[in-house]
């Protein structure tokens, strides 16, 4: 038997460590299937002082205790901690690295929680973790088949092992994964000293006359794949604006681009048996959502009726999220439709101050959370009737899924990875799995929640609907199946990488 495949997996955010939207649940889920088909994937996330080292299990690596990380002309300190990342069946050994001022003394992993500002120093923050994941590697004479890095504030890890330790890396493999191309790591040139790299590599990092931290992932990757095949090809086809940067990638990676689609950890994900709910239910008996419906409206004080609807949100606060559309149509469906509406949700000032105002006008019928809570993530999914996510983009999206497992029905823009699991409901055959809309118009999200109204209204028709998306495979085995196979492409280079693309 030869040796397993190793990976090192680098993420900015793995559930249960530390979590603001998709990214950590599909960190935790892509490396546990890995683990599973038998590849060595080891994990590596900065520990922001909301994550508690006793509940995770955290502790120290003595010879890791003190690598000095230079940050333009200071140096600071990264001491690398172990823990694991476990499911019933396999673990995986995480590395998480700390730093009192860029880490562990910030609540937030980008912004303050308070003001939803981001912080001023991210570029400093990031450079400093991007740099200690490289280190840390040499420092343990471990290069790992593959690194495998995922958004913008990973970036910087390819650029350092391709400039800084070319000849100690040389046999592994780079790869890069889109989860969020609006969200790209910008910051002022003058940010260019602080990453301490050669001179020469500047102009990689630079677009538009700024840093640009996922350019810099796309110039130094050899394959970079997105989560979903709708979302790879509105970026190829240029259907997605995202400030220029779908131009680089097209021009560096269009035979080394593949969209795969994102799976849900059924583990985690899974109303049979999930320990965040207080009724546990399957699609042979749904009576046990309603009690969660009512422990849901009593979390956010409002009041329970079995004939009036809950849409469920839980999103981060940002455009390309659709928020601009249900700001839009929220107070017309809210005062014209026998509606309840609970919110989860975090991001930019001007959303949260506009959602607050929303809340002040219909108390009786908004539910609003600002922040993150994965317990109250769950009960919005077990207790809700309906889940909204009417995104202008979304590369895949892990609530539409998680909503069609808990009997919750999606309404869901058509893009990206909301095309790509969510089929439109046909009453007359009763097939699909939610409600499906396409123009990024108010006038037609609205059109689309009455919709689902109507049909709520018919309770054999939302039983079908219901029923449908709950019996849908979503599995991670198959994703992590097809990167398998692309990282021993690049590892062993026996056929061209592009073949192997075609066929993932």
């Amino acid at each position: 038997m030869g040796r397993a495949l190793s990976v090192l997996f680098v993420s900015a955010e793995v559930y249960p460590f530390a979590k603001t939207g998709g990214l950590a649940d599909v960190s935790y889920g892509l490396v546990m299937a890995l683990r599973e088909l038998g590849v060595d994937v080891r994990v590596m996330l900065p520990k922001y002082g909301c994550v508690s080292e006793r509940k995770n299990h955290i502790h120290e690596i003595k010879r890791l205790r003190a690598i000095e990380i230079p940050v333009g002309e200071r140096v600071e300190i990264a001491t690398i901690k172990s823990s694991t990342l476990q499911n019933p069946r396999t673990r995986a050994q995480v590395y998480v690295t700390t730093n009192y001022p860029y880490f562990d003394n910030r609540k937030g992993l980008y912004a303050d929680p308070h003001t939803g500002v981001p912080y001023a120093d991210n570029d400093e923050r990031f450079i400093f973790f991007c740099r200690s994941v490289v280190e840390m590697c040499h420092f343990l004479r471990w290069f790992p088949d593959v690194i495998h890095c995922n958004d913008w504030q990973t970036g910087l890890v390819l650029a350092y092992v391709r400039t800084l330790y070319p000849h100690e890396f040389r046999k592994t493999r780079l790869v890069f994964t889109i989860h969020n191309c609006a969200e790209q790591g910008i910051f002022p040139e003058e940010s260019l000293p602080k990453t301490g790299l050669p001179a020469e590599a500047y102009e990689r990092l630079l677009h538009r006359g700024q840093v640009n931290f996922l350019k810099a992932a796309l110039e130094f990757s050899e394959c970079v794949t997105t989560v979903s095949p709708t979302y790879a090809r509105e970026l190829l086809g240029g259907e997605v604006e995202c400030n220029g940067i779908e131009e680089v990638l097209r021009e560096r990676h269009a035979s080394s681009f593949v969209g795969i689609l994102n799976g849900v950890d059924t583990n985690v994900w899974n109303p049979r048996t999930d320990s965040y709910i207080p009724y546990r239910y399957g699609v042979e008996d749904l009576s046990p959502k309603q009690r969660n419906k009512q422990a849901l409206l009593q979390r956010f004080e409002l009041r329970y009726d079995p004939a009036v609807p809950v849409i469920g949100m839980i999103t981060r606060l940002h455009p390309v999220k659709g928020i601009d559309l249900f700001l839009e149509v929220a107070p017309k469906l809210l005062s014209e439709e026998n509606v309840q509406i609970v919110f989860l949700g975090d991001g930019l000032p001007e959303y949260r101050t506009a959602l607050q105002k929303l809340h002040k006008q219909f108390p009786r019928r908004f539910g609003l959370h600002l922040g993150f809570d994965e317990a109250l993530a769950h009960l919005i999914e077990a207790g809700a009737d309906m889940f909204l996510m009417p995104s202008r983009q979304e590369p895949c999206g892990q609530n539409q899924m998680y909503s069609m497992l808990y009997g919750t029905v999606p309404i869901v823009r058509a893009t990206g990875g909301l095309r790509d699991t969510v089929e439109d409901f046909n009453p007359e055959t009763g097939t699909g799995t939610g409600i499906v809309f396409q123009p990024y118009t108010g006038e037609a999200l609205l059109e689309a929640i009455r919709r689902a109204l109507a049909l709520y209204r018919q309770p054999e028709l939302w039983l079908q609907l219901v029923r449908n998306g709950m019996q849908k495979e979503f599995s991670w085995r198959a994703a992590a199946s097809r990167y398998v196979e692309l990282y021993q492409a690049l590892v062993k280079r026996k056929e061209q990488l592009s073949a192997v693309l075609e066929r993932l």
